[in-house]
């Protein structure tokens, strides 16, 4: 299939293919707004409940049929991206919105901003549109995947809110949670409740106790309100409190994705081609602990040292992955509900084989607590020969644990390897011996 004409707004195409993914892109640049991607599910032009509300903290539909899969950056460019599997899309929706936010700005600052849908078989483009008329908004509908007779169709909507991703997600039936304000004042207690003492003048009579009511179901509690917050540490702002998110507890999901922007560095002929294929590179997501009890070691695929959640380390690494892709990466998992035993913890990565540097490399650190808040920071651009890089520091702040950005590359001295590296970085103290995976 050759390229498709950007779409006008309004127009629509057919869509023949049975998987589609849909990429939302623009020119990243200094000063620019995070976009966030977002797909709605609807019946009758609103959705069943939260659970059909699919983006960065609820990243897959239930039915399987949806998935966030992430932000991608290539040169100037940054993409984020959804995949659409329209075969096991439940017959009862209708519609599939397709939605972008920004983050920290206004549409009017993002340049080139598009979707693309493309058949996820064989990558060819089924639809583009641009969306060039952008001001004051927060969040855009671009597009929308929608039922014609028993089959898909993609239209290009191009319809801006000024109020953001709440203003979006509320307006199609999402029931969104409010960031917690500090109360000021006490609330008044309402006439039929009379304020209660501590004092007791005389203990009344106990009444008679009455025959108790047939037995009741409860009545289900509701489900709750969707979170749209994040957190993205930067250089000015590098650190937040666990706690303070929400995530205190239950498991927090480390995940490292990255991609090669070039093949070769402009170090010269010394280190040549620093950087190999994708589907050579083999990076390694690793973490460095010390509990309370005086312990340290490693979390690593090297040795098979994957770890553990309910024994201590409890941190447990789930897998070596060579690709970097967004949806898997690298991941390591944190047991929260163990957070007093930590005294700190060093997230880091190494370059195990396929490249002699993080030059060129682009790579996205997030952390996702099960509740609360995902934190997530793009590592910076390697200036320096480096095969070990320090992601984030989790330090025990009195049974909270503080997340430090890190995103500090170290050149190993030679014969010295990337892990010892990190520890006297860090002055973790620990004895290395030679490993292998």
């Amino acid at each position: 299939m050759g390229a498709i004409m950007t779409m006008l707004k309004g127009a629509n195409v057919p869509v023949p293919a049975r998987s589609v993914r849909v990429e939302l892109g623009w020119r990243a640049s200094p000063g620019t707004p995070d976009v966030d991607g977002s797909a709605l599910l609807l019946v009758s032009g609103k959705v069943r409940d939260d659970a059909d509300f699919v983006f960065y903290n609820q990243p897959a539909h239930a039915s399987g049929a949806v998935r966030h899969e992430g932000r991608r950056t290539t040169g100037d460019g940054a993409t984020d991206n959804l995949a659409v599997d329209l075969a096991r899309v439940e017959p009862a929706i209708e519609r599939v919105v397709l939605a972008a936010s920004a983050d920290g700005g206004t549409f009017g600052r993002v340049a080139g901003l598009y979707i693309r849908i493309t058949d996820a078989a064989d990558g060819s483009e089924i639809a583009r549109f641009d969306s060039t008329d952008a001001t004051v908004e927060t969040a855009f509908i671009l597009g929308e995947l929608y039922r014609r007779q028993g089959n898909w169709k993609f239209r290009a909507v191009g319809q801006g809110y000024a109020t953001g991703l709440e203003g979006l997600a509320t307006d199609f039936g999402i029931s969104v949670d409010e960031p917690q304000r500090p109360q000021a004042y006490p609330q008044p207690q309402s006439p039929q409740q009379p304020q209660q003492t501590t004092r007791v003048d005389r203990v009344p009579p106990i009444p008679p106790v009455p025959p108790a009511p047939p037995a009741t179901p409860p009545a289900p509690s509701a489900p709750a309100p969707v979170r749209l917050t994040k957190v993205t540490l930067t250089k000015q702002a590098p650190s937040v409190s666990l706690a303070k998110q929400g995530g205190t507890s239950g498991l927090l999901r480390v995940n490292l994705n990255w991609e090669v922007r070039k093949q070769f560095t402009g170090w010269g002929s010394k280190l040549g081609r620093a950087v190999a294929h994708h589907a050579d590179l083999d990076l390694d997501l690793c973490a460095l602990y010390e509990l309370t009890d005086g312990r340290k070691g490693v979390v690593q695929a090297l040795g098979n040292a994957f770890g553990a959640l309910r024994q201590p380390p409890y941190i447990h690494l789930d897998g070596d992955d060579r690709t970097g892709a967004v949806a898997t990466g690298e991941n390591l998992t944190v047991n929260l509900d163990q957070k007093d035993r930590f005294r700190r913890v060093l997230i880091f990565v190494t370059i195990y084989e396929g490249a002699r540097s993080f030059a060129d490399l682009h790579a996205t650190v997030t952390l996702q607590p099960q509740h609360g808040a995902p934190i997530d920071f793009s590592l910076d651009e390697c200036t320096v020969p480096s095969t070990v890089c320090a992601l984030a520091l989790l330090t025990n702040d009195g049974g909270d644990l503080t997340v430090q950005r890190e995103a500090r590359y170290l050149v190993p001295q030679r014969g010295v390897s990337p892990q010892r590296t990190i520890d006297y970085a860090y002055g973790w103290g620990m004895n290395w011996t030679p490993g292998r995976k």
